[in-house]
C-alpha cells in the first residue's frame, strides 16, 4: 500500500468538498426551480344561519379570523389581524390586543395604543336567501 503525501492528500480532501458543495448546491436549485407556491387562502366563508348569532352577541370566527358583531342594525364584522405585522389579535372585554407588539384597538376596531396606526379591517357580511351569513375577507 502506497502512503499519500500531505500534497496530495490535501488535493483528495479539497477535491471532496469542492464536489460534495456542488452536489448540494444543485439540489438547492433543483428545490428552488421545483417550488410550487400556495394555493390562495379562501376569501368567502359561510358561518352558519344567522340565527345561531342572537342580537347583542360579538363571536370569533378563527377561521378568518375576524369577530362578528350582532346588533339591532344588522350584521358586521372585524378583521382580527393586527394591521402591525399581521399578528391575530385577542379579544377583551372592551378591546383587542396583539400578543405579537402589544398593539390595542377598541371594539370599534381604532388602535388605542401603538405600534398599529391603522384601524382593524372592517369585513364585508351578506345574508343570503336561505338565512345563511357569508363573511368576505379582503
Amino acid at each position: 500500500m502506497t502512503r499519500l503525501s500531505r500534497r496530495d492528500f490535501l488535493k483528495v480532501a479539497t477535491n471532496s468538498l469542492l464536489s460534495a458543495s456542488g452536489l448540494l448546491g444543485f439540489g438547492a436549485l433543483l428545490r428552488l426551480f421545483g417550488y410550487q407556491t400556495p394555493s390562495q387562502r379562501p376569501t368567502q366563508f359561510d358561518i352558519g344561519p344567522a340565527s345561531s348569532y342572537p342580537p347583542g352577541s360579538r363571536t370569533v370566527i378563527p377561521d378568518v379570523p375576524a369577530m362578528l358583531i350582532h346588533t339591532e342594525a344588522g350584521f358586521s364584522a372585524l378583521s382580527l389581524v393586527c394591521t402591525h405585522l399581521g399578528c391575530t389579535t385577542k379579544p377583551t372585554a372592551d378591546s383587542f390586543t396583539c400578543p405579537c407588539h402589544g398593539s390595542q384597538y377598541g371594539m370599534d376596531g381604532l388602535p388605542r395604543r401603538g405600534p398599529a396606526k391603522k384601524s382593524l379591517a372592517v369585513l364585508r357580511v351578506e345574508q343570503t336567501a336561505e338565512g345563511h351569513l357569508i363573511l368576505y375577507r379582503t
